[in-house]
């Protein structure tokens, strides 16, 4: 497991000091699948940097395992090749003047967990068969494809059995339809080999569809910790809610306890607590939840026109004008819609969420 403890760090530009992390607390439990995303220069990457020993925090503290491997107020700090981790970059590191298997078997030869070598070939065959590259040991690594070479650094990776496995962005270099392909094998092969893993990237998609946590970044500070369903569905900030996934945002001011006027009219939803009356809010909806021409007679709708549409194969976004408001809608692809078409739209009040 890992554990991150009030982890500090400071870079010093030409305009001073620069705070990069500010106390961040993270707890990655044994086999968990923890993911940090964020925008560029929230942090995530120096949080993992921390991590792997190749940035010195200032402040805090860093467990792997049980063991403190960085402590600045008590003097501690472990050296990268001491700490126990596999590590897999975005730009996968591959030796090219060698071939597979000794790519794959330089950590066990060269590194700190020197194994006897009657052991070696046994290990190498069994990391590449965890990341489904067997039977490749003697080609040339560089006659590899590119969702190939990825496998191959992960099976350097994990060929030693690190306590840590840790990922800086290792799909972003990847085509779309190969990205997808690898987030399967990604999600298999780390449950296979038994390793909590920090995940860092950019991509949502990634974020949300690999493993059990997702912490979400900001300004160096992590700002909502929770599995992926619940960061998609019940966004903690309106940071959170305009970074993760699509949203309509709406401005609006509260007039009672579970009031809001805007321009949909009084809307009778929940508001958070500590949020007086007369604050001005966001109000924000996924498109998914926006109903058109809803056969519920107890939810209430307004007329609107749709002024663009974008066909998907299986569902369609459309553009439909309120009240003056532009809103993303999402419908199954199958669904007839029109340029033009005036469309009854509705909002379903417990789908709306309510941000100071």
């Amino acid at each position: 497991m890992i554990r991150i403890k009030a982890l500090r760090k400071f870079f010093t530009s030409r305009h001073g000091a620069v705070e990069a992390l500010r106390g961040i607390d993270l707890e990655g439990a044994e086999k968990e699948f923890c993911r940090l995303l964020g925008p560029s220069g929230c942090g995530k990457t120096t949080t993992l940097r921390s991590v792997a020993g190749l940035e010195r925090p200032d402040g805090g503290e860093i467990e792997i395992a049980g063991s403190l491997v960085s402590a600045p107020a008590k003097g501690i700090y472990v050296t990268t090749e001491k700490r126990d981790i596999g590590m897999v970059f975005q730009s996968y590191a591959i030796w090219p003047h060698m071939n597979v298997f000794n790519n794959v078997a330089f950590p066990l030869i060269k590194g700190r967990k020197k194994v006897p070598k009657n052991q070696i070939a046994e290990k190498v065959r069994d990391a590449l068969k965890l990341v489904h590259l067997d039977g490749l040991e003697d080609r040339p690594a560089t006659d590899l494809s590119g969702g190939q070479q990825q496998r191959v650094a992960m099976a350097r990776a994990i060929v030693t059995e690190p306590k840590i496995l840790l990922m800086d962005e290792p799909l972003s270099n990847l085509d779309a339809r190969l990205r997808e392909q690898m987030r399967v094998e990604l999600k298999k092969i780390t449950k296979a080999a038994n390793v909590t893993t920090l995940y860092v990237t950019h991509d949502q998609a990634e974020a949300l569809s690999l493993g059990d946590k997702v912490c979400v970044m900001h300004d160096g500070e992590i700002i909502q910790k929770a599995p992926p369903h619940e960061i998609y569905a019940k966004p903690a900030s309106l940071f959170v809610a305009q970074f993760v996934g699509e949203m309509n945002f709406v401005k609006g001011h509260v007039t009672g306890p579970s009031q809001v006027e805007c321009p949909f009219g009084t809307l009778s939803i929940a508001i958070p607590p500590g949020v007086p009356v007369a604050s001005a809010v966001t109000l924000a909806i996924r498109p998914e939840h926006v109903q058109l021409n809803s056969a519920d007679p107890a939810t209430a709708s307004l007329t609107g026109a749709i002024t663009s549409k974008n066909y998907l194969g299986d569902v369609q976004i459309l553009e439909v004008e309120v009240n003056g408001v532009s809103l993303l809608v999402k419908q199954a692809g199958d669904t007839e819609f029109s340029v033009g078409q005036r469309v009854k739209t509705a909002f379903p009040a417990d789908r709306w969420h309510v941000y100071p």
